[in-house]
């Protein structure tokens, strides 16, 4: 029988000797879902003393954090919008600069619209979810090409209660979504090849690559969704998409190309790059 403190301690010298950036939060989170507690429980109580099976149980969740896996998919689950989701290899793992978007998306609808929505590779569903949690009128459709993906995003619409309120469809990018739509978002793949080789071990290792790379400027999968929204947006629509350091300028000019979008601008996120692009598909 082992105390929480003592575990505590020890794992968060073996997350340090095995390179982890954050070795004490890291086993406070690992322990606190492991057991099923909060926070204050893990303070109040550093007496409490773990089972040897537990014990056994819990080493092999710090190993896997030791061998580079990110611990939401240690713990099965990510905090995104103040909502629960769960995660795994088949999915990205939500990022707090994506509720960038979703702040944009709800000042484009109002929580009184009763929008047509679609949010393309919905991957865990956070995104739609978010977005059906704040606006009950809206129809929400959600694409991904990955069944394995779309399989987590339904799982998180059935924990929160919405399940009846997001239409899932499996396909590339629309796939079969039926439009017009007042709102496009997403959340593409937007990394450039060359980005990618640079990216942290844990996220090359264990995300879905195919939700990250987006070709050798990184602009592939948008430029696809800018070219393809023409016909799927309503005139006066918006869409909202979430893009990479430094893209800017040529997403700015892929929304120009055609005259078909006004009104773009660019949202920053909280560590002041611009991380969510908005355009207005022109009225007719």
């Amino acid at each position: 029988m082992t105390e929480l403190r003592t575990i505590l301690r020890d794992t968060t010298r073996d997350l340090l000797a095995c390179g982890s950036p954050s070795p004490r939060l890291d086993a406070e989170v690992l322990l606190m879902h492991f057991l099923k507690i909060d926070r204050l429980g893990l303070v109040l109580h550093p007496e409490r003393r773990l089972s040897e099976a537990e014990a056994t149980a819990f080493a092999a969740w710090v190993a896997r954090r030791c061998g580079g896996e990110p611990v939401a998919y240690v713990t099965g689950e990510k905090e995104f919008w103040s909502l629960t989701f769960a995660v795994n290899p088949a999915v990205l793992i939500p990022r707090p600069e994506t509720e960038c978007l979703v702040e944009e998306a709800l000042a484009c609808c109002g929580s009184g619209a009763a929008s047509r929505i679609i949010d393309i590779g919905t991957g865990s569903g956070a995104i739609a979810v978010a977005l059906a949690s704040e606006l009950p009128r809206a129809q929400i459709a959600a694409t991904d090409l990955s069944p394995a993906a779309l399989t987590v995003a339904r799982r998180n619409a059935v924990r929160h209660g919405l399940a009846e309120r997001i239409e899932f469809l499996q396909g590339d990018l629309f796939a079969e979504a039926e439009g017009p739509f007042d709102l496009i978002c997403s959340n593409p793949p937007y990394i450039t090849d060359e980005d990618y080789r640079l990216l942290p071990a844990g996220i090359r290792e264990f995300e879905p690559q195919g939700a990250l790379i987006a070709g050798p400027d990184g602009l592939d999968v948008l430029c696809r969704i800018i070219r393809e929204g023409v016909r799927r947006l309503s005139p006066g629509g918006t869409m909202l998409l979430e893009i990479g350091d430094g893209q800017k300028e040529s997403v700015e000019a892929l929304f120009r190309d055609g005259g078909f979008y006004d009104n773009i601008r660019f949202r920053a996120d909280y560590g002041g790059i611009d991380r969510v692009a908005i355009a207005r598909r022109k009225e007719e």
